[in-house]
């Protein structure tokens, strides 16, 4: 809260929270019972405050906690993936320019993720918008990303990139190699070129190694069979740069799906695509508090000591009643407020004592 300048920053910021941790997934201003739609919208879209220096301070927490993660002996392993998503949207945006296009037939904004694994540790740790023709590629954009993964990490930990076949193109690949500590494991289409003419999927091995047409050193070839919606078998092919073992290469491509579990929860609970702002800065500052929310549920979620799958609904209830205590109690007195004449009629009298709204 000290990265508001300003209380009435303060009590949005700590309203939209609310809505955001409420895991509904309706994280709508006009819900809010504590303060106005339009202060929200200004605090979204008009007040001073440093995005920046709030990802600053996230970012301290995650590096802090995926330390707390490493153990001893060998270089430990920071597995981070990087993959696509699209916030549909439908009306008009024209505060946006061109940025809600369609792409892959989906109309909305597109973003690329960055999301880390560690130990227990699931977290986005940053996202760049496509914009589409004539600006950066998904590929550079997934490089930018990669960039600014900070030395406190990338020195202390070995680097596991994993990916869609979006990002097995040969420049991806080669940037790839050239990292230090560096190793990406990515999907490969069936109908890949190798460098003798033949196909990726045309009689080849598991764990074979492999060169792709355009490519200048080998790389190793695996695949696993994915089960799509209506129970069908889908036959996919992954490759490494590091030579690994065929099994834990399937493995490693099989854990890249984890992150479109990530995008599910993040929309349906905690409301990143619900956004309403007609400005690109407003958008910017939702998405962000969006993500925000996931990391405080999440945070709740490992401090609660369980150990099996979390339930969102009650790991950003217990983010809320531990963080944001003062919001819950006034929000349970303004509803006791608001139904103390369907209580008399019940033959219940409430007194709330101390009530600072009038």
């Amino acid at each position: 809260m000290d990265l508001m300048p300003s209380k009435y920053q303060q009590k949005s910021l700590r309203a939209l929270l609310g809505l955001f941790l409420e895991a509904t997934g309706q994280s709508l201003p006009f819900l809010s019972q504590t303060v106005s739609a339009s202060a929200i919208s200004r605090f979204l879209n008009h007040y001073q405050w440093s995005v920046r220096a709030v990802i600053r301070v996230v970012r301290a927490e995650i590096i802090r906690q995926v330390k707390a993660e490493r153990g001893l002996g060998r270089r430990p392993i920071l597995t981070v993936i990087l993959d696509m998503t699209t916030l549909e949207k439908i009306g008009k945006f024209s505060g946006l320019g061109k940025l809600i296009r369609v792409y892959n037939g989906k109309r909305g904004l597109h973003l690329l993720v960055l999301y880390i694994l560690v130990g227990r540790s699931r977290v986005p740790w940053g996202f760049r918008v496509d914009r589409g023709k004539g600006e950066l590629a998904p590929i550079k954009l997934g490089q930018r990303l990669l960039k600014t993964l900070p030395k406190t990490l990338t020195a202390h930990y070995e680097i596991r990139v994993l990916g869609d076949s979006a990002n097995g193109s040969i420049e991806m690949l080669k940037w790839v190699k050239k990292q230090p500590r560096t190793s990406g494991i990515v999907g490969m289409r069936s109908d890949r070129s190798l460098a003798d003419a033949r196909l990726v999927n045309q009689g080849l091995q598991r764990g074979q190694q492999v060169v792709l047409q355009g490519l200048n050193f080998p790389v190793t070839l695996s695949w696993y069979w994915l089960k799509r919606d209506d129970g069908s078998l889908e036959k996919r092919f992954v490759i490494s740069t590091k030579p690994l073992s065929a099994v834990y290469i399937t493995r490693l491509g099989r854990r890249r799906w984890q992150i479109e579990g990530f995008f599910k929860t993040v929309k349906h609970r905690f409301g990143l695509h619900r956004f309403g702002q007609s400005t690109l800065l407003g958008v910017y500052r939702w998405l962000v508090l969006s993500f925000i929310a996931y990391f405080l549920a999440f945070w709740a979620y490992l401090a609660s000591g369980k150990t099996t799958l979390p339930d969102w609904g009650d790991a950003a209830l217990l983010a809320r009643e531990t963080l944001l205590a003062s919001l819950v109690v006034l929000g349970l007195l303004i509803n006791i407020d608001r139904t103390q004449s369907l209580a008399r009629q019940q033959g219940f009298d409430i007194t709330v004592s101390g009530w600072p709204y009038g």
